[in-house]
């Protein structure tokens, strides 16, 4: 058996992973050791306040409506959605039936998540009073 580890068709890319996790590592400990030289240690009393403009911090209610958060989630959710049709879009044909049938229900439970969100009354906009 003169079968050699170096002719394997993925050797190529474990002494790639090999190599950039040894870089990774040296290139963490150099810039950790370097930020720790560099740093200066001494604690002033500036140095130490609390970094805001203005007037104490004090405890205030929470004024930002959940809506803004929300509104966030729906756009990242809808918009990964979009994000897997490119691929479908451009490699439709190879897919045939099956890719066609799988996008139709992949739009359905897209639409399904839309009017759930929509009932729910996550799209409306409620203004602070």
């Amino acid at each position: 058996m003169t079968h050699i580890v170096s002719e394997h068709p993925y050797f190529g890319i474990f002494v790639l992973l090999f190599l950039t996790f040894i870089a990774f590592s040296a290139t963490l400990r150099l810039q950790r050791f370097i930020s720790r030289k560099l740093a200066k240690l001494d604690t002033e009393k500036l140095k130490m306040t609390i970094y805001e403009c203005g007037p104490e911090v004090t405890k205030q209610p929470n004024t930002i409506s959940v809506q803004f958060y929300l509104i966030a989630l729906l756009f990242i959710l809808f918009d990964v959605e979009i994000i897997f049709m490119f691929p479908w879009a451009i490699d439709f044909k190879p897919l045939g039936w099956f890719g066609f049938v799988e996008m139709i229900l992949f739009v359905i439970l897209l639409a399904i998540g839309f009017v759930y969100a929509w009932k729910k009354g996550a799209l409306e906009w409620h203004s602070i009073k």
